[in-house]
Formats: structure tokens, sequence, C-alpha cells
């Protein structure tokens, strides 16, 4: 099985071709394929396919390292929008990509940059059933009481503003209770921020199915978005532990968002692995 790893802001993926798979992505396969130590090591795996209606230049379906399934990622969907340039599905600096959280439109602006319409955000949503229309909230985890921010951005996020010790904050240990937490059905994932600057914050955070990762292109985006609501100006500079990402929220909550993605390798599953997982 070919596959290439790409990287951006050290959130990493491994990129599949649905023709290339030897069988289905069953959700044990993808934590094998995604462990580290014993498999790949990744952040999960982006499957591109032919797309299913006329005018998309692919299908991309997205998986966590725990099997489950992701409607969107932002950092993903740039790695799989590059891929896709380079590996000649495209020659159109514009184009459309199918997902579970429907139409992305991308525009490839340099070699490893790309900017992404990401559609507009929600602060209501069935992620959130029982929320405000301002997607507004208070949960308790780990002992400690967090007001949050819900915001819907093809998945759901959970946006937690920490104006003092965000840097010291256990997110091993607050994260898994607030992805859970029974407030949110489908799960969620979680971003921790605080302001910086005028048009700048700090962000950390913790994806569900995944963890606490160096970046995440939705979690910026849902940090963003709720720093927006909250007087920080727009275009936003999301500075995460792998880099920095440019968010952009209108008024209407239409959200772009900008950064890079490049390759790291290109590999083939060995024979003997792919008979440990059929």
């Amino acid at each position: 099985m070919r596959f290439e790893k790409w990287q951006a802001l050290g959130n990493d993926y491994i990129v599949v071709e649905e023709r290339d798979l030897p069988f289905e992505l069953t959700p044990e396969r993808i934590e094998r394929i995604c462990a580290f130590h014993t498999g790949v090591g990744s952040d999960g795996i982006l499957l591109l396919s032919q797309p299913e209606r006329p005018g998309f230049v692919a299908r991309l379906r997205i998986f966590n390292p725990d099997g489950s399934e992701a409607e969107l990622s932002g950092n993903g969907a740039r790695e799989a929008i590059l891929y896709l340039r380079r590996r000649g599905w495209t020659s159109s600096d514009e184009f459309s990509i199918e997902t579970a959280a429907g139409e992305i439109r991308p525009r490839i602006t340099g070699p490893t940059t790309c900017r992404v319409d990401m559609g507009h955000a929600r602060l209501r949503s069935d992620a959130y059933p029982d929320g405000p229309e301002d997607g507004t909230g208070t949960l308790v985890a780990a002992g400690r009481e967090f007001r949050f921010q819900h915001v819907s951005i093809g998945n759901p996020q959970c946006a937690i503003e920490v104006p003092e010790g965000l840097e010291e904050l256990d997110l091993s240990v607050v994260g898994p209770p607030i992805e859970r937490h029974e407030l949110f059905p489908q799960r969620t994932n979680v971003s921790f921020w605080r302001r910086t600057g005028a048009s700048e914050i700090r962000a950390r955070i913790f994806e569900r199915g995944v963890g606490e990762t160096l970046s995440s292109g939705t979690g910026a985006t849902g940090a963003a978005v709720a720093a927006v609501l909250r007087g920080v100006e727009s275009p936003v500079t999301v500075r995460l532990d792998g880099g920095e990402l440019e968010v952009e929220v209108g008024e209407d909550l239409h959200v772009d968002l900008t950064g890079w993605a490049i390759p790291v390798y290109a590999g083939e599953l060995s024979e003997d692995f792919l008979k440990e997982i059929e």
C-alpha cells in the first residue's frame, strides 16, 4: 500500500489514494497504521478518491488515529489540497473538494501554501443541542469551571479563553472530560486560547479522538471565531505550538484559513505488515 506522510505545523497525516488500498479502512486497521513505534505514526489518515459529484476534483475522508472519522481538518485539508496539486489531480489554482462537512474551496497561493474557504461558522448546531443562540456555556472539568464558546466549522469546537495560566494548563487532564462532556453528544474538539495582541492570540489544542496536538486548523478557527466575538481584530494570527495560522473571520462569520503544508516522505507498507492487519 503506497502512501505519503505530510505535515502542517506538526500536525501529520498519512495520505492514501483509495485505488492503492488493498482492503477497506476499518477502525482497527486505521489504529494499527497510525500507531507510533509499531505503525507509520501519525495524527490520522487522509483518504482521497474520485468525487461522487461533477465539478469536484476529489473526495476527501479524514480519519482520526482512534479509527473515528472527522468531518473536517484544516491542516489535513491543506495537506490533501497540496498533495492533489503535486500529484496532478488538478492544474488549477482554485478548485472544489468534497468532504463530510460539505464543499471546501481552496486557492493555491504558493508551492507549499494555500488559502481555504472554510464556509460559515455557526454558533448553534446539533453538536451542542441545548446551547443558546450565541453558543456560549459553562461546564466543569477536572474540578475547574470553564466558560466556553461553541463553534461549528464543519466539526464541533469548544473554545475556552484562558487569560492566565494557559501554558501551565495540563490538557491531558482537562481535555478528555470536556471532549466527552454530556453537553456535546458527538464529542468535541477543544481549544484553549488567550489574547496576545490586537489581532493575535495564542492557542493550545485538544483534538477529538487524538489528544493534544501541535496544531489544528479547525481548532485554530474555533479559537479565532471566539476571539473575534470578544473584540480581537480579524484577520487573526493564531500562534500554536507548531507555528502560526491566519484566520480571517467576516462579520457574517465566513472563515478563510491560510497556512502551509509539506510532504515528509513517501513509503509503502510491507506485505508482512499488511498480512498482520488483514
